[in-house]
């Protein structure tokens, strides 16, 4: 990544063998203080907790940049709809504390990287001291919106979902004042929606984009993929197959978006075509939202790709409930009941041997 420091400037003191619990603002501030005043610098990792390797990487990169890095964990109410699935989200604090903690373990002796020294557990009561978080369009409350980017792709499927990512990373930076925070590339719009904040608002930290963490059969890593079970896991690949499809065409010269987006329905009518075939309890269906061709600077609809500058290819599905269970079926938390939301992106680029000029392929630095 463009801007990332070759060394780490050596900590003022021994490492710890692993890291404090914070659950109040005013303790973590106290410890943050000393940071800055040891001149060590901090890298934040924001996360709902339910950890997983995709999480796990965001970690790993802020050690290698940062001193000191700190996760929170906080599953914050103002992101999710009215509807949506906040009272049924993985909670799974005491198991995520194991996996930090053995990662921490990993980086103890090596002088070379930094360390993880605090994870941010706050309540509700903490993080919205005032009005009763809502998850309302018109609700009351102190919210921060990022227009237009929020009302877009993700956005026009959950109005209230980018309103809350940015009230609570504006409340969680404002917090910890890091100096780098850490997103994944798979949720891309969020990435875009951070950074344009950050920018406004003149927020002193550099936002880094680590590229998404995939299963064996392409499946982007989620805390919801817990959700699936066998029989809809194996059918969610469909999104990056439909997305690869639409990569393999730009790659063999096609820009036009009728085109390129047309190879990503063609995977998914396909995949539709099959399922609907087979009987109730053998089937898993699903409905496409959107699929999204963006300008990587601005992430509006491209009509044509400048195989220059590429684009942001992006798609989200909804894995509908199971319509009838098999005995002792595996059907993933939840028995399968409630539908599992997937998105996920590629960034589209030529290969150097067929562009003109090679350009800068960091995301966050084309926001």
């Amino acid at each position: 990544m463009a801007g990332v420091p070759n060394l780490i400037r050596r900590l003022s003191g021994p490492k710890v063998r692993s890291f404090q619990v914070f659950n109040h603002i005013p303790a973590l501030r106290k410890v943050r203080r000393n940071a800055l005043l040891a001149g060590e610098s901090v890298g934040f990792v924001p996360t709902m907790g339910a950890l997983h390797q995709g999480h796990l990487a965001l970690i790993r990169q802020a050690v290698q940049e940062n001193n000191q890095v700190y996760v929170s964990i906080y599953v914050n109410p103002t992101q999710f709809g009215v509807n949506e699935d906040f009272g049924s989200y993985p909670q799974t604090l005491q198991a995520d504390l194991e996996q930090l903690r053995s990662l921490a373990a990993e980086y103890w002796r090596n002088e070379s990287v930094g360390q993880i020294t605090a994870v941010f557990t706050p309540t509700t009561r903490d993080m919205y001291p005032g009005l009763k978080p809502t998850s309302e369009v018109d609700g009351p409350g102190s919210f921060v919106t990022i227009t237009p980017l929020s009302s877009i792709l993700e956005g026009a499927s959950r109005p209230v979902f980018f309103r809350g990512v940015a009230t609570v990373c504006m409340k969680l930076f404002n917090i910890i004042q890091p100096d780098r925070v850490y997103f994944g590339q798979k949720d891309i719009q969020q990435t875009y929606v951070i950074q344009r904040m950050v920018n406004d608002f003149h927020l002193n930290t550099q936002v880094r984009v680590v590229a998404t963490v995939r299963e064996k059969d392409g499946l982007a890593m989620s805390s919801r993929n817990v959700y699936l079970g066998k029989r809809r896991r194996k059918v969610a690949t469909v999104l990056i197959r439909a997305l690869r499809a639409v990569r393999t065409e730009f790659v063999n010269g096609d820009i036009r978006r009728e085109v390129l987006l047309s190879a990503a329905q063609r995977v998914v009518d396909e995949e539709l075509d099959r399922q609907t075939a087979l009987p109730p309890q053998w089937r898993s269906l699903f409905e496409v939202d959107y699929f999204s061709l963006a300008d990587p600077m601005r992430l509006t609809e491209l009509d044509e790709v400048n195989p220059a500058h590429g684009a942001i290819l992006s798609g989200a599905i909804k894995m509908l409930p199971v319509e009838e269970s098999q005995e002792d079926e595996d059907l993933g938390t939840g028995d399968g009941r409630m539908p599992v939301r997937l998105i996920d992106n590629l960034r589209l680029k030529m290969p150097s041997f067929l562009r003109k000029s090679t350009s800068n392929d960091e995301i966050s630095s084309q926001i």
